[in-house]
């Protein structure tokens, strides 16, 4: 067998991921485990008819048990709800057939209520890195087998945090994408309307191949939603970061976490980054309502027929939990909902002002015991910045960026608008150091935009394009066949670029950004006049569609060419 064969056989990953899992020992980190002659005969299977049109090929992945495999039961972490689905879910199926094969069924905190890893009746799976410590959930499972290297990533759910507090917990990458990116068909329910499947990896590259390979439309999920496949690209030279304020900065006494999200954030700065500290009370009040409000009722209608029959069924803290929406009303459910649309409108100028947020993943790194002293307290302030991802429909990625002083990794989770999934997972890649080089032109199937105005990597409406899942591909320049005018009465500023003829004009700096046909199409159909979309062509050969304005737009307007570029003009004026 040749060291090629031994990295890309399916049954050697196989193998191998059986080896880890004996070795590290913890009855509590799966429900069910798949017989390993069962998956080596996958394996086998696969390995016979090869890789091509599989993207994930011979990749090993571990199932949060909230969500259906075929041929094993799912509990959510409560013997008396299991079941033996009669199918997979469209998730896993997808990412079957995409080449990856099923280790097995992880432990959570029951029916994904928590976000501490400690309240299931199977045990609390042992941290990856220190075992004093919580796994962080609710899918604790998962990320634990990720983190020690038993798969190659992993599936979890997301209500309130559970893709990313376990991701920062171990020290890996955490993605809870858009809501409606991946089907919910054959997901157990936790809060219906927020609820998504989240991806953990030990790398961006892999964790976004499986977000790709999972997503699609499915129109038996009433949540789904027919949305831009994410992919990684290159980094902006320049781009705007939302963070908190110092003074609502919470890292609840973890004076190494505090220092650690300050180093976290100078790299960000090295990579272009302009820090913009933003007043966080009304994103940390939308957080508020995720248990404070009437939303813990959709728990208790996911579980109604057993907690109403059985509620000795329940773990402890998960009954007492999701009991106390008994004495919620509809009336209260109305009122919580009229909040969050206020609070929504108040945020949305915040959002609309940077690229994304980077907050703390976790605030602070608790321990077992910690946890066993004040369960609900400190479950609460686990979820300080990730309960209102899901109320406000935005997609995040927790990031492994550094080493905090007392030798655990530091975390940083990137928030963005929905279906910013990829350009998320770019700037993530990036910090982590493992950005693929910026390619020279898109990837197939996505169509190159060339921007050179208010579009433009951190200026005001860039959230437009990453908005439709547009990721940066490379800066240009160009040919001098253009010139660049400031636009006069337009809010934001923009500039129009004219083609004047071969050799009349300027060099202009430009970015290509790339989206897929839908999102391409979409854009386009909302340029104002006197925009427009023509083919620009550029100094290193290429050519792109891009924007053009009319000439009778421009005459008067300040020629502003000799600037290079509209950044350039704006740091000039």
């Amino acid at each position: 067998m040749t060291s090629e064969r031994a990295l890309n056989s399916p049954v050697d990953a196989v193998t191998r991921a059986y080896a880890a899992l004996s070795a590290y020992a913890d009855p509590a980190l799966f429900i069910s485990v798949k017989p390993e002659a069962a998956a080596l005969a996958e394996a086998a299977a696969l390995e016979a008819t090869g890789p091509a049109g599989r993207p994930l090929y011979g990749k090993v992945f571990a199932v949060k048990d909230n969500i259906d495999v075929e041929g094993l039961e799912t509990t959510a972490a409560c013997p008396a709800f299991s079941y033996r689905p009669l199918k997979s879910s469209v998730v896993v199926q997808k990412l079957v057939d995409a080449g990856a094969i099923v280790l097995g069924k992880t432990n959570l905190d029951q029916f994904a209520t928590g976000l501490v890893g400690v309240r299931s009746p199977y045990g609390v799976p042992r941290n990856a890195l220190r075992a004093d410590l919580i796994p962080g959930g609710s899918s604790s499972g998962s990320a634990v087998a990720v983190a020690a290297g038993i798969v190659d990533f992993s599936l979890g759910t997301d209500t309130a945090g559970s893709g990313r507090i376990p991701a920062g917990m171990n020290g890996i990458v955490g993605v809870k994408p858009t809501l409606g990116l991946l089907s919910a068909t054959g997901m157990v329910p936790a809060c219906r309307t927020l609820d998504t499947i989240s991806i953990f990896a030990r790398d961006m590259e892999l964790a976004i191949a499986a977000a790709a390979a999972a997503s699609g439309y499915d129109d038996a999920d009433a949540y789904s939603r027919r949305l831009p496949t994410p992919t990684l690209g290159g980094v902006p030279k320049k781009f705007t970061v939302g963070v908190p304020r110092p003074a609502q900065r919470k890292f609840f006494g973890d004076s190494a976490a505090e220092t650690a999200y300050a180093a976290d954030l100078e790299r960000l700065v090295a990579l272009g980054a302009t820090i913009r500290e933003l007043d966080f009370e009304p994103l940390h009040a939308v957080a508020r309502l995720l248990y404070e409000g009437p939303w813990v009722a959709e728990r208790y209608a996911a579980t109604k027929p057993l907690i109403e029959t059985n509620p000795e069924a329940f773990f402890p803290v998960t009954r007492k939990i999701i009991g106390g929406a008994t004495g919620l009303t509809a009336v209260a459910a109305f009122e919580a909902t009229y909040k969050l649309a206020d609070l929504r409108r108040q945020t949305l100028p915040m959002l609309q002002s940077v690229d994304c947020l980077a907050v703390p993943t976790v605030p602070r790194m608790y321990t077992v015991a910690e946890l066993e002293a004040d369960p609900i307290v400190l479950n609460s302030n686990l979820g300080s910045y990730t309960n209102f991802v899901n109320l406000l429909d935005l997609a995040a990625i927790s990031v492994p960026v550094g080493t905090r002083s007392d030798g655990l990794p530091s975390s940083l989770t990137l928030i963005g608008p929905a279906t910013s999934d990829g350009y998320l997972a770019s700037i993530g890649a990036a910090l982590m150091g493992t950005a693929p080089a910026l390619p020279l032109r898109a990837a197939a199937g996505r169509i190159e935009l060339a921007v050179v105005g208010a579009h433009l990597g951190g200026l005001p409406l860039n959230p437009e394009l990453t908005g439709l899942g547009a990721t940066f591909v490379r800066e240009v320049e160009t040919l001098p066949d253009y010139k660049l005018f400031a636009l006069p009465n337009t809010t934001p500023a923009k500039p129009g670029l004219l083609r004047v003829g071969a050799g009349t004009g300027a060099p202009i700096k430009a970015e290509i950004w790339a989206l897929d046909a839908a999102g391409f199409g979409s854009f386009v159909s909302k340029i104002p006049a006197p925009l427009g979309i023509g083919t620009i062509g550029f100094g290193d050969g290429t050519a792109a569609k891009g924007f053009l304005v009319e000439a009778e737009a421009v005459r008067g307007a300040e020629d502003i060419s000799t600037s290079g570029g509209w950044k350039a003009y704006l740091e000039g004026k």
